[in-house]
């Protein structure tokens, strides 16, 4: 098996890193910049790339050890005292990272969003000021909602006085700010008037993102954050209103709502996950009428007969399996979902599996789960970084929890720990110390493949007394993993592994198994003259 290049293995690296550092974050640019500092200085000493490993000593304060997992950025370690990723662990990825691009070209493309958006601070404050005055103060009128956001929105962010996409989540603060100081006074009137906003924001916003030519990874750098936003305060919005007895007067604007979100579906190409989750959301907690939901199913069944070639059929059809479960109607939904590739259905799933559990109507989240665990290795799959899968493998395992816990389901639950392996690798290794499932513990670790040394102190502890002989195995691959880098750090440690080995072998009183072991290991190393060294030096074998 081929070995992939350094310099792909740290492009991999790269993807990950720049997935948990935000530039806009304050915390993740100070980090950035103490890494810079540490590295401009001259101070990563030992550096090495091996194996999907980087490691290092960086002279700081204290002597450090760092260790990057070019794999699993995540899991990388460094002997300071800092939680998460550190400094040491920032200088030494750009003192690898030199040997094959440049550290400073890096760092400016890192922080582009934070200097772009510091760039548009005042601009545009006076633009389009009185547009939407009026509706605080004129009896409500849905049109005139509709044309005063969609002209204010045009003014602020439509415009051409921009380039970049890093301005628009500060023109969009202006615009939004603008939007709520022209509410209608009264309550239940603000309510609606803000839940129009923010579905008719959403749609613009959208449209804009793609008339712009902004692709995923642009939008998701530099303002998916507003989209977000958008969805969690219409969740708010569409609950307060819920819980109210609607007046005679809302049925008007609703009709029209319920026309503006199905538009929705079909505004954008791109953006598809944010559009749908709004979509749902409203039909979840705001247009709860049966007779509401039967006709939306009909005009969806009839929207994807229309659909031209060239259309995305996903959004509406993702629309039919929802209309379909709000109205009860599983088989119909099922026989949707069978039509969609699995990668392309699972991250829809997780919603529904929320919503039935909710509702408490396990017979049906059942069948949902068991259709889901079927479907979400290809998911995990075609979403890559390591990161967004072990979010996600989280978010699925707390979705189906309820679930399992509620009717016993416990090997219904472990059954997702396995298929989302290594992605729930976390939350299976707990479980499973926690039942006192040892030998299957120390599978786990094997599979995973962390060093002996990495695992956590506590659990080794109690594992070494209460079940030794499941450490042997990892012991074992542990030093074999040490020795296989044929240089004298790595045999130390390898010794060291194997004094350990040593003493759990007496411990369980299988000394000969110990004595054929080394004299096996000794004979298959005979060439390894430094290696024997470290040996004798530590009393392994007879001098």
């Amino acid at each position: 098996m081929e070995s992939t290049p350094a310099n792909e293995q740290l492009e991999h690296f790269e993807i990950q890193l720049q997935e948990m550092l935000i530039p806009t974050e304050a915390e993740d640019a100070k980090l950035v910049q103490k890494g810079l500092m540490l590295y401009r200085q001259g101070v990563v000493k030992q550096l090495q790339i091996w194996n999907d490993k980087i490691t290092s000593m960086v002279q700081d304060v204290n002597n450090v050890h760092v260790k990057l997992d070019l794999v699993f950025a995540s899991m990388s370690t460094c002997t300071c005292p800092e939680e998460g990723f550190c400094r040491h662990q920032m200088a030494t990825f750009f003192a690898s990272f030199s040997k094959f691009g440049s550290v400073s070209d890096w760092v400016t493309a890192w922080r582009e969003p934070a200097r772009e958006q510091k760039a548009v601070q005042d601009w545009g404050m006076q633009t389009a000021k009185d547009l939407i005055k009026a509706n605080g103060v004129l009896k409500p009128d849905y049109s005139r909602w509709v044309h005063s956001f969609e002209v204010s929105f045009d003014t602020l962010l439509a415009s051409k006085k921009y380039s970049s996409p890093f301005v628009i989540p500060e023109l969009y603060g202006i615009y939004e700010r603008r939007v709520h100081a022209s509410a209608p006074v009264e309550q239940e009137w603000r309510l609606l008037y803000e839940l129009v906003a923010i579905v008719v924001s959403f749609r613009k916003l959208a449209a804009l993102s793609e008339s712009l030519g902004h692709d995923e990874d642009t939008v998701r750098r530099a303002y998916l954050h507003v989209f977000h936003n958008l969805m969690d305060d219409a969740e708010d919005l569409s609950v307060k209103i819920g819980v109210q007895s609607l007046p005679f007067a809302f049925d008007e604007f609703i009709e029209r709502l319920k026309d503006d979100a199905f538009d929705l579906l079909r505004c954008a190409s791109g953006l598809e996950y944010e559009r749908i989750f709004l979509y749902r959301l409203l039909w979840v907690q705001f247009f709860k009428r049966k007779s509401w939901r039967e006709e939306e199913l009909t005009k969806i069944k009839d929207g994807l007969k229309a659909l031209q070639d060239w259309e995305n059929p996903l959004p509406m059809m993702v629309a039919g399996v929802h209309l379909n479960l709000l109205v009860g109607d599983d088989e119909a939904a099922m026989k949707l979902i069978g039509q969609f590739a699995d990668e392309e259905i699972v991250p829809y799933m997780l919603f529904w599996i929320e919503y039935l559990s909710a509702l408490k109507a396990w017979r049906r989240v059942g069948a949902l789960i068991e259709l889901f665990l079927q479907k979400v290795k290809a998911y995990l799959l075609a979403l890559g970084g390591y990161h967004s899968c072990v979010t996600f493998a989280r978010n699925a395992l707390k979705a189906v929890a309820a679930y399992c816990t509620e009717n016993d389901r416990v090997d219904l639950y472990e059954r997702g720990l396995l298929v989302m392996l290594p992605y729930s690798f976390g939350e299976y290794e707990y479980m499973l110390f926690e039942r006192k499932q040892y030998d299957r513990w120390g599978e786990l670790q094997a599979f995973v493949g962390l060093d002996f040394y990495d695992l956590p102190k506590d659990r080794l502890k109690v594992i070494e007394k209460e079940r030794p002989e499941v450490l042997l195995g990892m012991l074992h691959q542990t030093a074999q993993r040490e020795i296989d880098q044929k240089n004298r750090s790595s045999y130390k440690m390898a010794v060291r592994h194997l004094k350990k080995l040593r003493t759990l072998y007496k411990k369980l009183k299988r000394v000969d198994d110990w004595d054929y072991f080394m004299e096996t290991l000794m004979e298959r190393t005979k060439r390894l003259r430094a290696f024997h060294e470290e040996c004798r030096r530590s009393k392994l074998v007879d001098v």
